[in-house]
């Protein structure tokens, strides 16, 4: 509320660049509840717009500068008056003069240095924020945005295990085994508990996580334990020889990276505590330290990516104009259509077509019947072997489908010479002209017999012509 025209006349809006993309996280607040902020890592650049809207129409505001900072700092809540600030960045947005209708300002902090993790602990907060400043003589117009920061890890280079030998002498003698010595947040801690001298009654055994947060410096020091997460791995007394597994998962845990040092202010460190306790409830424990850090998350490809990935698959599939050797995305019925255009056993010629001359072979007949067309008859059909001859030899024709000759029509069938072996067929145009004459007559078998006969007397071997 404004009184005698004080106080603030005007709303500022901080609106970050991809925000409806960006992820979120959560983090506790001092009152311990959680919110959630955007989530950013280190050498992120920060960007984004500010809008300033006056609160009523028609009035002006008059101001020294209009700025924008990039804030990184440590508050210790014993020390709240001190707020140690470890990084700062400034962008002045507008000149001192006035406003006198809304106005937006873009922003850009580029490749923003955040060495140190957001945590939000019992004694101590490290937070990062966005303040916006409308300076003015009486009080200044202010506007924070808190960020939450990340900083991720890689595998570490030594990651040995932890293997111990404790106890009391004469009593009890234990020894724990852990896989690792260094954890990421989502891991599983597996190890084995091996009893080697048991002389007391022991009633149970647990295992927990212990946060340990420190603050301060030297007489000044505090130190906070929190224990994450307890389990129970032994109920009874154990017997010599005895070993008990451990495992435990980390990744249903509010646990944050493990942090030393932090400029010079906090650290933060975790403990694997042992305990066990015999029948007169007294305790015996041994801590053992472990590190744990924050893996970077597994890369997707991006959305863009794989719709372009899936239409290049469905391409081949849609070209039907264009098949294949192996055609896809066809019909059962198109199919044998497309293999009959890939490989043609032979062309169709029209009837009406000539054949193109050419000189006789030696086993071809000299009669002219070769430059006419065949005259459609009815019946037989020549067989298949014949035609599949012909296509293999010279260019492909079609297998003329003919029917037998009328029994007055009778065309001499003259021995080839005995210069190639029988079956033998050199060129197309003599198993055209022998088709024509179609299947012989009774008649016409007795003579080729005779034929036969005589050229054999003749020592010369006739050749076949094609049934």
């Amino acid at each position: 509320m404004s009184f005698f025209g004080f106080g603030q006349s005007a709303d500022i809006d901080i609106q970050l660049d991809g925000a409806e993309t960006r992820k979120m996280a959560e983090m506790k607040t001092e009152d311990g509840k959680k919110e959630r902020y955007y989530l950013y890592y280190d050498g992120e650049s920060v960007s984004g717009k500010v809008n300033i809207s006056l609160k009523k129409s028609g009035s002006r505001l008059e101001h020294q500068g209009v700025k924008i900072e990039f804030v990184g700092q440590i508050e210790l809540y014993y020390d709240r008056g001190n707020h140690h600030e470890f990084t700062s960045l400034v962008k002045e947005l507008a000149r001192p003069g006035e406003l006198s209708h809304n106005a937006s300002f873009e922003f850009e902090f580029n490749q923003v240095e955040k060495p140190y993790e957001s945590y939000a602990g019992t004694n101590v907060r490290l937070r990062y924020f966005l303040r916006v400043t409308i300076v003015r003589r009486l009080s200044d117009i202010t506007r924070e945005m808190d960020l939450l920061v990340h900083t991720l890890s890689s595998y570490p280079e030594m990651n040995n295990s932890i293997k111990m030998e404790v106890g009391i002498e004469d009593c009890l003698h234990i020894e724990f085994e852990y896989n690792k010595s260094k954890y990421h947040l989502k891991d599983v801690i597996v190890g084995k508990i091996y009893f080697l001298l048991v002389r007391i009654k022991i009633k149970h055994m647990e295992i927990a996580i212990i946060k340990r947060e420190t603050t301060g410096s030297g007489p000044n020091t505090f130190n906070e334990n929190e224990t994450i997460a307890k389990y129970e791995i032994m109920d009874g007394a154990p017997v010599r020889g005895e070993s008990i597994p451990i495992r435990v998962f980390l990744a249903g845990y509010d646990l944050t990276p493990t942090m030393r040092d932090i400029n010079k202010k906090f650290s933060v460190r975790y403990y694997l505590n042992l305990v066990l306790v015999d029948e007169e409830e007294r305790r015996y424990f041994k801590q053992q330290e472990i590190t744990l850090w924050r893996k970077g998350e597994r890369l997707r490809r991006p959305l863009q990516q794989q719709l372009m990935a899936q239409q290049i698959q469905q391409v081949p599939a849609s070209q039907s104009k264009f098949p294949q050797s192996h055609p896809q995305g066809q019909p059962p019925e198109l199919v044998s259509e497309i293999e009959e255009q890939q490989h043609p056993i032979a062309p169709q010629i029209p009837p009406n077509a000539t054949a193109a001359p050419e000189p006789p072979s030696p086993q071809q007949s000299q009669s002219p019947m070769h430059e006419e067309a065949p005259e459609p008859l009815p019946s037989a059909t020549v067989t298949s072997n014949t035609t599949y001859h012909a296509t293999a030899t010279t260019t492909p024709q079609p297998p003329p489908q003919l029917e037998p000759p009328d029994e007055d029509i009778d065309t001499p069938k003259l021995p080839s010479p005995p210069t190639e072996p029988p079956n033998s067929i050199d060129s197309p145009e003599e198993e055209f002209l022998e088709a024509q004459a179609g299947s012989p007559s009774e008649e016409e078998e007795e003579e080729e017999e005779e034929r036969e006969s005589a050229v054999k007397t003749s020592t010369q071997e006739p050749v076949p012509v094609a049934q």
